[in-house]
């Protein structure tokens, strides 16, 4: 049987060496590609493919987003998360949001064939560090008086991020067409939600959690 695999990633040459290794092996088809997050859904429920390779950060919305969107609305696909990203909130979303495989970029290579046919029989695949990271994180659970990013809702991670990055609340309402009491709306939610007053605590908090890399 051959495994009809879609690429999600939005750098040429890592599409392109993951394409050159997976056709190297008989039992695999690339069958597409895509570079932004909603091209990746939308391609996706028109192609069926059996696993989608995932990366984490793309344009639009992310690759957690997407997978979140893919097994509701295509069961069938199994999604593997290729990602430089090793950070416990980002493995813990993507598992969440349905992912049955989590593997470093850094140590891909041959292991990406292993981990399609695992995700692709069902079967979930961690790459040998992001297990620990699992482990360690059910061995030492968070204290629920603490907030952390999964206590917002999608749309207010991603206000939360672009206020971080500087987007005042008009521009972030003509990005997201929405209005800017909306905006303001769940800016307002989201800090009472995290129990943080000003902005230096809401940078803090997103750069602690991996959703930026602003200083």
């Amino acid at each position: 049987m051959t495994i009809k695999v879609f690429l999600g990633e939005d750098h040429t040459v890592m599409r392109e060496g993951l394409r050159l290794i997976l056709e190297t092996h008989s039992d695999m088809k690339v069958v597409g590609e895509g570079k932004t997050g909603p091209e990746v859904v939308e391609q996706v429920v028109r192609l069926v493919p059996d696993v989608v390779v995932m990366d984490i950060v793309m344009p639009e919305f992310d690759g957690i987003e997407a997978t979140r969107r893919i097994t509701l609305v295509c069961p069938s696909t199994k999604v593997l998360v290729l990602s430089i990203r090793s950070e416990r909130e980002y493995v813990s979303r993507a598992l969440k949001a349905g992912a049955l495989g989590y593997l470093l970029k850094e140590s891909a290579g041959q292991e990406v064939v292993s981990a399609i046919r695992a995700v692709h029989a069902g079967h979930r695949y961690l790459s040998k560090r992001i297990a620990q990271t699992v482990i360690e994180d059910y061995a030492k659970p968070r204290q629920s008086s603490s907030p952390c990013l999964r206590d917002l809702s999608y749309r207010e991670r991603q206000i939360l991020k672009q206020v971080v990055e500087g987007h005042t609340s008009a521009e972030i309402a003509e990005t997201l067409r929405l209005s800017q009491k909306t905006i303001e709306t769940y800016r307002s939610r989201l800090m009472q939600k995290l129990n943080i007053r000003d902005i230096p605590g809401l940078v803090k908090f997103a750069i602690k959690e991996g959703l930026t890399t602003v200083n």
